[in-house]
């Protein structure tokens, strides 16, 4: 078990920021790979419906799977905080029960698939051609559901510890996994667009396994005995902490189901376009990510061993550091933005439409970087009611935005909100920062 830096050595907190970013980073920046390599296939597919019934679907997963992102952030904190006073079994008791929920939860989503595929579609819109695209996409890719639930319990347990080169191989195993059976299952046994959701759901299911076979829960620890795990107080716990973050994490799922719905009303165009835009954010999200990871992990630990001069030290380093990965995401896209869209698809019109709105691609890093930011402390402080209350105000302000701006100025107006939505972010949890150093 690594061992903490002692308090008053700033520049230990600093080094051992970046130490565990600069994995996290790689780690994160690899997930969207999987929309982007999904986004790619069906940009180069005849028509650009393929690319829009990809687009509305990612958004139904992301909805869908990242309404269970409190597995892998409960699991942080938690963990995080069990790591820091150095409590080897509680550490393994909130891995196993976390890993229940996920089979229990990746279950039920298989058995509704139907109707929570019909519903979810029909809600984003979007012309026939597109829907089609869309479910024969969704109805394939739904089966990882377990996976993917279980995969956010193994980061959430590996980022607790500290155990980020282990994060980032099984990352990188999950992407290749996926390009490859996206690239076999399409182009040669031309599976088209059920094709690209069946690589993802492979890809998957490989990481579980491969990160499970690593990990070893079992190995040679003691039995973890039912009574222990199924313990009254300690599920109590858990439920109310998965519940607030759930909850957090559904009103910020809805602000970008809300956009995807208003994009949709723009014309397939529009729709493929801010498609590209999200995906590129997704890169610039999962890399700010890697910041607001490495703050979860150590803001739990000095919390778990009671540092409260250091906790200011990592709250400190988190936003210096992640401010310059900010800038340099911003700087990348204002120089690269046109040839990285032009990558992206080969439709000119989708290409246009994407580049017009480049500028708000731009902005969008140094914008949304405090919130960021600021989750990753409350999560490691394992402060979920003050996250749910934030993002339940913050959705308030982004809708009545994005509904009125949408009137005046259409498609940018919905980007202008979404810079909104982020402002508001910071500003609510940023009233609660103080109280959490009044936990040390």
């Amino acid at each position: 078990m690594t061992i903490l830096p002692e308090q008053g050595a700033s520049e230990n907190w600093n080094r051992r920021m970046v130490f565990l970013a600069l994995p996290i980073i790689l780690a994160n920046l690899a997930q969207p790979i999987l929309s982007l390599v999904d986004t790619m296939v069906a940009g180069h597919l005849p028509g650009s419906f393929f690319l829009g019934g990809v687009a509305l679907s990612g958004v139904l997963f992301n909805f869908l799977f990242w309404s269970f992102s409190f597995l892998r952030m409960a699991t942080t904190g938690l963990v995080s905080q069990a790591w820091g006073a150095k409590d080897s079994t509680l550490m393994r008791m909130h891995l196993f029960r976390a890993l229940l929920i996920a089979a229990a939860g990746g279950a039920v989503i298989i058995l509704l698939q139907k109707p929570i595929i019909e519903i979810g579609l029909g809600f984003l819109g979007g012309s026939e051609a597109v829907y089609r695209s869309a479910s024969d996409y969704a109805f394939a890719r739904i089966w990882s559901a377990p996976a993917t639930l279980g995969n956010f319990v193994l980061l959430g347990y590996l980022l607790g510890c500290q155990r980020v080169m282990i994060s980032l191989a099984l990352q990188v195993a999950l992407n290749i996994v996926n390009l490859l059976a996206t690239l076999t299952l399409v182009l040669v046994f031309d599976w088209g667009v059920a094709g690209i959701g069946a690589g993802t759901a492979v890809a998957e299911w490989v990481a579980l396994i491969a990160g499970l076979f690593i990990i070893k829960p079992f190995g040679a620890h003691p039995a973890v005995r039912m009574k222990e795990l199924l313990d009254g107080l300690a599920l109590r716990r858990l439920v109310a902490v998965n519940r607030d973050i759930f909850l957090r994490s559904f009103f910020l799922l809805l602000c970008f189901g809300w956009f995807a719905r208003s994009g949709a009303k723009e014309g397939d165009t529009i729709l493929a376009a801010n498609a590209i835009l999200l995906n590129l954010h997704g890169f610039t999200s999962y890399g700010l990510d890697g910041f607001a990871n490495a703050t979860e992990t150590l803001v739990g630990s000095v919390i778990g061993a009671r540092q409260k001069k250091a906790l200011a030290q990592v709250i400190k380093a988190a936003f210096v550091w992640s401010g310059l990965v900010a800038f340099l995401f911003s700087v990348v896209y204002a120089f690269a933005g046109s040839s990285i869209v032009s990558l992206l698809t080969d439709q000119e019109d989708v290409r246009t439409a994407a580049i017009a709105l480049l500028p708000f691609l731009i902005a969008l890093p140094l914008v949304s970087v405090t919130s960021f930011m600021l989750d990753g402390i409350m999560i490691g402080a394992m402060r979920a009611r003050d996250m749910r209350n934030s993002m339940i105000i913050s959705t308030c302000i982004f809708i009545a935005t994005a509904y009125g701006l949408q009137q005046v100025w259409g498609n940018e107006g919905l980007w202008t909100a979404m810079m909104v939505l982020m402002i508001a972010r910071a500003v609510t949890l940023g009233l609660k920062l103080k109280e959490t150093f009044a936990q040390v």
